[in-house]
């Protein structure tokens, strides 16, 4: 009876040893990604190139539009490759600077999620009926 007692506690005493370890390299690896993510940061921001406006065709190809000190480019992006397509006149771009760019939450983006999933099913059950 003492025997059973025992292991019961010693499992649950191995049960919170590895919650709390789990949790500790979570927080170690969380504060380390944030840590790089800023460094990177810090190290790619220059005053001579900035990527403007990225546009996706495909999988792993692109169309984006860089500032190179006071010329503005058109390249395309691909596995493999870069090719400038073309300079653009600074007239003739339009800059937003963020204001029309709308940030969804984590919470709006899974309730839309969850609504079009809905959706979805009641068109398979009302194509199967």
């Amino acid at each position: 009876m003492i025997l059973t007692v025992s292991d019961s506690a010693n499992s649950y005493l191995q049960f919170m040893t590895v919650l709390i370890m789990f949790v500790f390299v979570l927080a170690i690896t969380y504060f380390t990604t944030k840590w790089i993510a800023g460094y990177q940061q810090s190290k790619g921001a220059g005053a001579n190139l900035e990527v403007i406006e990225s546009f996706r065709l495909a999988d792993n190809k692109y169309v984006q539009i860089i500032r190179v000190g006071q010329k503005y480019l058109a390249v395309a992006i691909g596995k493999d490759s870069v090719t400038m397509l073309t300079e653009i006149p600074e007239d003739q771009l339009v800059f937003t600077n963020g204001e029309n760019i709308k940030q969804l939450s984590f919470k709006d983006l899974f309730e839309k999620v969850q609504k079009r999933t809905l959706l979805e099913k009641e068109d398979d059950r009302n194509k199967s009926e």
